[in-house]
């Protein structure tokens, strides 16, 4: 636990307030339910949507992943990303790696890096191999490839903003 003992000017509300450091509980509970990396926002959403038009992910001049089985994951606030099922993906071109994050509402996410040629892209592609049921269980079996990592994603043969700027 922490505390300002002297707060900052413009909070003085939190003095005599205790604060947790997240990654240091065993678990956080909204009323019965398990969160994971922070509490739902209210005012944000996400929606998963099957679609049937083609999704192309090139790298290093390589079609590294092409499908019309995808799901397009909306997010509030966000870029859209591109989940594709793993047979649709050059599985020998990946290999995982040991980073991990938590999404709030799709779960832990592993990690893999792409290998074309000698070049390596470390962290490029994540998925959700047990991802919250409730929330986000049609991604299990999925992959997603960073946008802002990759020289073109199309869809329809019409390029995606990769928009190489933090989000």
């Amino acid at each position: 636990m922490w505390s300002y003992e002297t707060p900052y000017d413009e909070v003085p509300e939190i003095k005599d307030y205790l604060a947790f450091y997240w990654d240091q509980v065993d678990h956080w509970l909204e009323e019965d339910d398990e969160v994971f990396g922070h509490p739902h926002d209210p005012y944000s959403r996400f929606d998963i949507l099957n679609s049937s038009r083609e999704v192309r992910v090139v790298l290093a001049g390589e079609t590294v992943a092409q499908t019309k089985r995808a799901r397009f994951l909306f997010g509030t606030g966000a870029r859209t990303r591109y989940y594709i099922p793993k047979e649709d993906v050059r599985i020998e071109l990946l290999a995982a790696t040991d980073h991990h994050t938590t999404c709030t509402y799709k779960g832990r996410a592993s990690y893999w890096s792409v290998q074309v040629g000698d070049k390596v892209y470390e962290n490029a592609v994540w998925g959700y191999p047990a991802p919250n049921p409730e929330e986000a269980e049609q991604i299990r079996g999925y992959l997603c490839f960073y946008n802002e990592q990759m020289d073109a994603i199309t869809v329809d043969d019409e390029p995606v903003d990769l928009d190489r700027k933090n989000f």
